[in-house]
């Protein structure tokens, strides 16, 4: 039974049913809205948690990375001390015809130098190994979490920004793992290691060196402030031009029957020219820092020349000691440059993965059951199950309420037709069922059993959505007709084909069962997908089916194949069919007349075409428009 309610539900823009330009265009921006911005809110230490999980399967290989890096360091930074034993030990025996010292240090070149080049190699080695399974577990994990969160989460945040985080953001995070880190590593333990080995050769050098760090530990922190910022804004920017790409490119049939090229070619300057900017802004605070590092690394090798060379004259310092400070010193300041890519390739990465972590944060609004139930076990003979709307009122995030409180039962293998204007809340109710959304207060119970406490899975295999559009996926016809049961035989798959009067279009097809249908079932008419998309339905075998505008995109021939299919879909199921076109209703048990929100009447199609409501001027009306 029906509790007939009149409140007048808000409109809502997320609302399908409602009239109008799409959701993204008729949504009012808030500044306060996440989804409004390229960055969705992350807690503190998001970042950090996220990568300490990536690299926490690959300890062991970390480590090694780390110990390579080391060794590598070490063969490289003994150069400069074998040059000053040279000057001030080899060259002396040489002169006294003393070999040894000077074949010494030939040979601590070639083994520095071999070793070196191992240990380097070493690390590439482990380095690329844990960045490629970080990257791949973090791909992963991306299109994973897409999937899993729900369906008001994908229609507030557009496909084109997370097609962003797993492309260019992942892109920016591989290029720190790969290139950028070695850079960091490499300026760290060079730092330690030389300032260590000066003020052991000479503690007035070492203490200088030490000194030096102070104007340059300031240059870096300004860097990377202007840097974060920059980057930041970069990272917004190229995600902009994806969503506008990706937008303009799924909808290009009504660009080009509207000619909106040249407003999108405008709209897409902008965005690229923004790009552009926030490029060049990240470049010229890289430039800045190059300069400033270049400035500060020649005042202090040259000091330390000056100062050394006063020294030496004096005798209070040995000339291959100072040969040794000013090559390590040379050694300190040259990856400063180096220093200003890892710290690009850096803000870039850091910037990316909070928008990852933003994403992999976001949780489902509808979640799966901590402690999932399971349907009692169906009736014999009759494979529908009963549907109940408890007390139920539903609104959208952003918006009023959209569905008022009300109670309806749909009986176990009843087909019920939903009519009704645009907006009036149709599409909603059959989400509802589908539990792409949960009520704002109430319960959808199935047999008792209320949707929430479902998992998924048993939730997919009781109830099936068959919508307007019939989307297919790239791959065969077969394949796309099993996806509800993907281990149904061959013989199965052409038995359900068969079933909906859809084995003949499909045998006739290059190579029948095995034809690709390309991207969105493009190779096949829009109403052979709808027959494939019912095929699907029928091999899923559930206990409720929604129809959702299933025939409204179909001219008549292809609207009554669809029909003829749906007598076999329908039978025994309890089945709810939203339906514009009141020749679908011909098959219902029963109809609801929904307007703003709430159902308005309810009965049989006959009973209500003879009375004077809703329903019948709605009928009197479609029969008038066959007629003229």
């Amino acid at each position: 039974m029906t509790t007939i309610t009149n409140t007048k539900a808000a409109r809502n823009p997320e609302d399908p049913d409602q009239p109008g330009e799409p959701a993204e265009a008729v949504r009012t921006p808030s500044p306060t809205d996440p989804f409004d911005q390229d960055d969705l809110p992350t807690s503190k230490g998001a970042t950090g948690r996220l990568l300490r999980s990536l690299l926490a399967p690959h300890r062991r290989a970390v480590w090694l990375t780390v110990l390579a890096l080391l060794l590598q360091q070490a063969a490289v930074q003994s150069g400069p001390l074998i040059v000053a034993y040279a000057i001030d030990r080899a060259v002396p025996a040489f002169r006294d015809h003393d070999y040894g010292p000077l074949i010494a240090v030939g040979a601590g070149f070639l083994l520095t130098a071999c070793c070196s080049a191992a240990f380097q190699y070493a690390y590439i080695q482990f380095s690329a190994r844990v960045s490629q399974n970080v990257l791949l577990d973090l791909r992963d994990r991306i299109f994973r979490h897409a999937q899993a969160l729900s369906v008001d989460f994908h229609d507030r945040y557009t496909s084109g920004r997370v097609i962003s985080r797993a492309t260019t953001d992942v892109e920016s995070l591989r290029e720190l793992l790969s290139e950028g880190l070695q850079e960091l590593v490499n300026v760290v333990l060079a730092a330690l290691y030389i300032t260590a080995t000066l003020l052991w050769l000479d503690l007035g050098i070492g203490a200088v060196a030490a000194l030096s760090f102070i104007p340059l530990s300031v240059l870096i922190r300004s860097y990377r402030r202007r840097a974060a910022r920059a980057y930041g804004e970069r990272s917004s920017a190229i995600a902009a031009v994806i969503v506008k790409f990706v937008e303009t490119m799924n909808g290009i049939r009504p660009v080009r029957a509207f000619r909106r090229e040249q407003a999108n070619d405008d709209h897409f300057a902008v965005l690229n020219h923004r790009h552009e900017r926030s490029n060049g802004t990240a470049l010229l605070e890289m430039a800045r820092y190059v300069i400033g590092s270049r400035l500060l690394a020649n005042t202090a090798v040259a000091g330390m020349v000056l100062w050394g060379a006063y020294r030496v004259a004096g005798g209070t310092l040995a000339l291959g000691v100072l040969a040794a400070a000013v090559l390590y010193i040379r050694r300190l300041y040259d990856p400063i440059d180096r220093l200003a890519m890892f710290l690009n390739s850096y803000e870039s990465a850091a910037a990316s993965l909070k928008k990852i972590a933003g994403l992999l944060e976001q949780t489902p609004s509808v979640p799966e059951p901590e402690s999932p139930g399971s349907l009692p076990a169906p009736r014999e003979g009759r494979p529908g199950r009963e549907v109940r709307f408890d007390d139920v009122s539903f609104g959208y995030r952003t918006g009023g309420e959209v569905l008022p409180r009300f109670d309806l039962l749909l009986p176990a293998g009843q087909t019920v037709a939903v009519v009704g204007s645009t907006g009036a809340g149709k599409s909603t109710l059959a989400k509802l069922l589908a539990r792409f959304y949960d009520p704002s207060h109430g319960q959808v119970l199935l047999d008792g059993v209320d949707l929430r406490d479902l998992s998924h899975a048993e939730l997919r295999r009781g109830v099936v959505m068959v919508t307007q559009e019939a989307f297919l996926f790239s791959g065969t016809v077969a394949e796309n007709i099993a996806i509800g049961r993907p281990e149904a035989s061959r013989a199965e798959i052409e038995q359900a084909a068969k079933a909906i009067g859809a084995h003949d279009f499909i045998t006739a097809l290059p190579d029948g069962y095995d034809t690709d249908v390309r991207k969105r079932g493009g190779r096949i008419s829009a109403g052979q997908r709808q027959l494939v998309a019912f095929a699907r339905a029928l091999l899923a075998d559930p206990a409720v089916l929604i129809l959702d505008e299933a025939t409204s995109s179909l001219d008549i021939p292809g609207e009554r194949a669809v029909q003829r299919a749906m007598h076999t879909v329908l039978h025994g199921r309890t089945a709810v069919v939203i339906a514009h076109r009141l020749s679908t209703v011909e098959i219902a048990d029963r109809v609801l007349v929904m307007e703003d929100g709430a159902v308005v009447e309810d009965g049989p199609p006959a009973e209500l075409i003879e009375g004077t409501g809703r329903f019948a001027d709605l009928h009197r009306a479609w029969r008038e428009s066959l007629v003229s």
